[in-house]
């Protein structure tokens, strides 16, 4: 590992946060903010990357490789795509072991990278209980497939060794044209590698049903296959923002709490679209999907994926946007950051390993363009792990405790049992505005409206269209992409830096951890100097978080918006990162 510049090891040291494991993380996310990962451009530097990818899958887990040398099957993918076949201590590893044989899945993916836009084909992530959450871009239209095989077509030489041995040949070519011939081969062939992947389950974060440039149709997606090709596959419709919508985010300091996206532009045409299936166990009101802000529709969002993987089939799942770099990687790195909180995988890692693996693997070696996202102020990256104090709850968890049936606080983050703990000792903090009522609150209250608020679920299959809330709560609208409801602003409660662990009336974090923590015991983890409770999925989680911003800090840096009409919240973010010791040569400007 190359290390760290005095700078950076010097701003680590002075926030608590040093050692070589986060240097390491400095190392990469400064990489990674200057340079977009190609397979057949790498330096020693990145393949010091691929490698300790590569040992940290193997500290759990049982792998084998998917080839992709020099960019060949995908130039933004791995070179040396991990396929996780089983857990080392997995007892039913025999079986899972001869599920899956690579050589039949290294053809089905280079037979199938032509039906997805970019040649980003359907790629196996993560492994959780058997089953394989995948990602991969959306499905390319007319316009990119017909020119990708064309170019494909002059420079191999005149024939299509790639379609020669096709099966998805129609029965009757009479009847079809030549775009329904091409297309039934290659999402023939994309279709195969799903099924042979065991996914049933296909979210889709388009807010577009095609995406449209210069009046063509570049993509598609499955929801609007003509032909019906993945009928027999369950098909999700959950519009996301895209990157562009997380320029407002820095621009409001980093402050995701009452942004809203603008669901009336002219190219917002996928309505959320949920099988009844997974509605009904959620306490979640889909219908007001378009009053929901940033931070409450990422938490939904996430409580569905980790619903879906959590069904009694072993049907694995498929995750993606239109290019599957910017949305696709935040909720992948989500899923696994949560999970690996319930110690349900990558068990034997540590707080700063994880974040290493979900840093290096999910976001940069799968071709995120950080730095063209920063040079425009598009912080999607910085968001997902800002965002790890908003997941915290045991609500996000995909372990459930045991709960008293008649608890009363079947809904709230407490179990019984957590409160009996409480009761038994003192509850006081010595940063609480006030002792056992604050602990309590804070902790719960968010989640307590949440779920009166969230009391109905929508049995229908479709939710198609929801009326605009009333004009009497909307404040504004600072771009045509954005809604800013009228919400206290953080300014007049806490202060407005993401370092900073305030509550929001949508989160449901808590104000707890100063520290990172490295355990991966099963035991609850108490806050060294204080003596309120802290689960171990809240622990893990905020030392992940906290390791991440000092490293981010101290690298790429924090940069405020314009000054605002009161003028304070650079000064206070300016502030604040000195009196935390992240003041760093570019830290925040």
């Amino acid at each position: 590992m190359m290390a760290a510049s005095p700078s950076v090891a010097g701003c680590l040291s002075a926030s608590g946060i040093s050692g070589r494991k986060s240097e390491e993380i400095a190392d990469l996310i400064d990489l990674f903010s200057k340079t977009q990962y190609r397979a057949k451009e790498i330096t020693p530097r990145v393949e010091r990357i691929e490698k300790r990818c590569l040992e940290l899958f193997g500290r759990d887990y049982k792998y084998s490789i998917i080839h992709n040398t020099n960019g060949d099957v995908c130039g933004h993918y791995p070179r040396q795509i991990v396929f996780l076949e089983y857990e080392c201590t997995d007892p039913n590893k025999d079986r899972f072991e001869t599920s899956v044989q690579i050589t039949k899945l290294q053809d089905l993916v280079n037979r199938s990278k032509m039906a997805r836009c970019r040649g980003r084909f359907v790629c196996p992530v993560i492994l959780y209980n058997g089953k394989h959450v995948c990602r991969s871009s959306t499905l390319a239209g007319w316009g990119e497939l017909y020119g990708r095989t064309g170019y494909n077509y002059i420079f191999s030489g005149g024939t299509d060794d790639t379609w020669a041995e096709s099966e998805e040949v129609p029965e009757d070519e009479s009847a079809r044209n030549g775009d329904s011939q091409l297309f039934d081969k290659v999402r023939g062939s994309d279709i195969k590698l799903l099924r042979y992947l065991s996914v049933r389950y296909i979210c889709d974060l388009m807010v577009e049903n095609k995406k449209v440039k210069f009046g063509l149709n570049v993509t598609s997606s499955e929801k609007v296959d003509k032909a019906q090709r993945y009928a027999d596959f369950t098909l999700l419709s959950v519009p996301y923002p895209g990157c562009e919508f997380f320029k407002e985010y820095k621009d409001r300091d980093y402050t995701a709490e009452g942004l809203v996206f603008n669901w009336n532009q002219d190219f917002v045409d996928a309505p959320l679209t949920i099988p009844a299936c997974f509605t009904k166990n959620l306490n979640i009101d889909w219908r007001a999907y378009q009053s929901w802000d940033l931070v409450e529709q990422t938490q939904n969002y996430l409580k569905l994926l980790i619903h879906i993987i959590n069904s009694d089939d072993e049907s694995g799942l498929l995750v993606h946007c239109i290019s599957g770099w910017d949305r696709t990687p935040l909720f992948v790195s989500l899923l696994r950051l949560s999970l690996w909180a319930d110690g349900a995988i990558h068990a034997t890692l540590e707080p700063s390993e994880i974040l290493y693996l979900t840093i290096a693997y999910d976001w940069f070696l799968f071709g995120h363009m950080l730095p063209d996202r920063l040079s425009k102020g598009e912080e999607i990256f910085f968001f997902c792990f800002n965002f790890l104090k908003h997941i915290v709850s045991e609500k996000f968890s995909a372990v459930r405790k045991q709960r008293r049936k008649n608890s009363h606080f079947k809904d709230t983050d407490f179990t019984v049992d957590d409160l009996c703990q409480l009761k038994s000792r003192d509850r006081g903090s010595a940063t609480s505005l006030s002792s056992d009522f604050s602990l309590i609150t804070e902790d719960s209250a968010a989640a307590t409206a949440a779920a009166s608020g969230s009391s109905l679920t929508n049995e229908a299959v479709d939710v198609f269209y929801t009326a605009p809330p009333s004009s009497g709560r909307k404040a504004m609208m600072s771009s045509p992409q954005t809604v800013l409801w009228n919400r206290p602003h953080p300014l007049e409660e806490r202060l407005p830096h993401p370092l900073t662990e305030g509550k929001s009336s949508s989160s449901s974090s808590s104000n707890q951890s100063e520290q990172g923590f490295t355990r991966t015991g099963s035991s609850p983890l108490a806050v060294p100097g204080r003596s309120e409770y802290v689960p171990e999925r809240q622990a893990r989680l905020e030392a992940v978080r906290e390791v991440f911003l000092a490293a981010y800090s101290c690298t790429v840096g924090l940069k405020s918006a314009a000054p605002s009409p009161s003028g304070a919240i650079s000064g206070l973010l300016e502030q604040f990162a000195r009196g935390v010791g992240l003041r760093g040569t570019n830290s925040i400007v």
